[in-house]
């Protein structure tokens, strides 16, 4: 992988390449600003132009043929998103348009961006840490409101701080340490107190982020939920019910849904990933055979199943799994005891809705508690948890040299979370996620 640079002015479209209204193409990178004004109408005006502030022009060839009216977004160095000189374009979202802006900025010297090359930038210009820069992405990504609201909170910091509270009482326990390094046996002042309350704190602190993940997870990725039961069950129908629109179809005749059928939908929040599946049944069409093999591998691979039976054809399955809600269908032509719904009438879907929500939230984080979203990340925060375990596990019968070395590993590993220690490949690894423009 080609490693990302900070020496080059670069530039990308931040919005969709589609026509549009309105595009945005970021530039940023030394002497941008004395760049554009190359190919700007105005170009004085843009070159006095104070930071965060707009110029209105024109874009030009460097022959001086108009290209598009535009807007600039001025930030002198240190002002804008990676802390570079930096141009945001505003244009007419015209292809033939943009193209055009594309090669006039080549001309002068710009190159296109990698992905998340900006936010690339602004990392190593100390404009945020690593769990920020991670944030940016899965604010793009999220599938619901909270993991967006969560990813905010840790592009505003929150993770940040408390992971630098841990690594300031690591630095205070490693500098007390050190004292009785430095100092021969028989000069040390004082005998070393092992920090049992501080150590402990970090360690519960960390078991709430590192817990954090799954439920993070969830809100971010969506749960797998898989419809599943016998032919003329009633999948169909309530299919179609949580997705407010008929896109299974629903006939009296066994064996109609022969494959499965995917599609998003939400419920209390929780983007899921609804799967109707073909009917559990014997059958010797071949066709019809192949959709069951698939519905069973469905099942042994969802988050939740929802299985169907027919309160006048009961046939429950063959084992009860832990991950596994039973539901009657057809209350309103006759009611089971136990979960029983019509996707007819809407009976008994709250009730449904609120078993779903509280399967899939099992363990779930407060809203005001800070969460982890980086698989990145909790392996760092396991690896400090275990070091740290282990440093009060050894706490009685342990030199004071080797507690140092423990505490050392830990102040690494919380260092390597938010940047402060890190390496080229990792850096190149995770920005290469982020989209172009980011």
């Amino acid at each position: 992988m080609e490693a990302y640079t900070t020496d080059e002015p670069i530039y990308a479209l931040a919005t969709a390449f589609a026509p549009s209204a309105l595009s945005v193409i970021r530039t940023s990178g030394d002497d941008c600003i004395q760049m554009i004004s190359r190919i700007f109408s105005s170009k004085k005006r843009l070159m006095d132009a104070k930071s965060k502030t707009l110029v209105h022009g024109y874009l030009e060839t460097l022959e001086g043929e108009r290209i598009d009216e535009v807007v600039l977004s001025v930030y002198r160095k240190g002002q804008g998103y990676t802390g570079e000189e930096a141009v945001e374009i505003s244009a007419h979202g015209s292809l033939s348009g943009l193209k055009r802006i594309f090669r006039a900025l080549e001309e002068v010297g710009f190159r296109k961006a990698k992905r998340g090359e900006f936010t690339f930038r602004a990392f190593m210009h100390g404009r945020m840490d690593l769990t920020q820069a991670e944030a940016v992405e899965e604010i793009i990504s999220s599938k619901s409101e909270l993991s967006q609201a969560k990813a905010l909170d840790r592009l505003e910091g929150r993770l940040r701080s408390r992971l630098e509270e841990y690594r300031e009482k690591l630095i205070y326990i490693l500098s007390s340490l050190e004292v009785q390094l430095d100092y021969a046996e028989d000069e040390i002042p004082e005998d070393w107190i092992f920090p049992e309350d501080d150590v402990d704190e970090m360690i519960l602190g960390l078991e709430r982020l590192l817990s954090s993940y799954d439920s993070s997870r969830l809100y971010r990725e969506g749960a797998k939920i898989v419809l599943a039961g016998s032919t003329n069950a009633g999948k169909s129908s309530l299919f179609n019910l949580l997705m407010k629109e008929n896109r299974a179809i629903v006939s009296s005749i066994p064996g109609t849904t022969r494959d499965y059928i995917e599609a998003w939908s939400n419920i209390r929040g929780i983007p899921v990933r609804l799967f109707d599946t073909a009917g559990l049944r014997e059958s010797e069409d071949e066709v019809e055979s192949e959709g069951i093999k698939r519905s069973e591998k469905l099942m042994d691979e969802a988050d939740l199943i929802l299985f169907l039976v027919d309160p006048l054809d009961p046939k429950l399955p063959e084992k009860k799994r832990g991950n596994m809600i039973v539901i009657y269908s057809k209350s309103d032509i006759e009611k089971r005891d136990g979960l029983s719904i019509s996707s007819e009438t809407g009976d008994g879907i709250e009730e449904l809705f609120d078993k779903i929500e509280d399967f899939l939230s099992k363990g779930a984080t407060e809203l005001d508690e800070i969460v982890i979203d980086s698989e990145r990340q909790k392996e760092d925060i396991a690896s400090t948890l275990e070091t740290l375990r282990t440093v009060r596990d050894l706490r009685r019968d342990t030199s004071v040299d080797v507690y140092a070395l423990y505490f050392q590993s830990a102040l690494e590993t919380i260092g390597a979370i938010t940047g402060e220690v890190t390496n080229e490949e990792l850096l190149d690894t995770l920005f290469s996620k982020f989209c172009v423009g980011k």
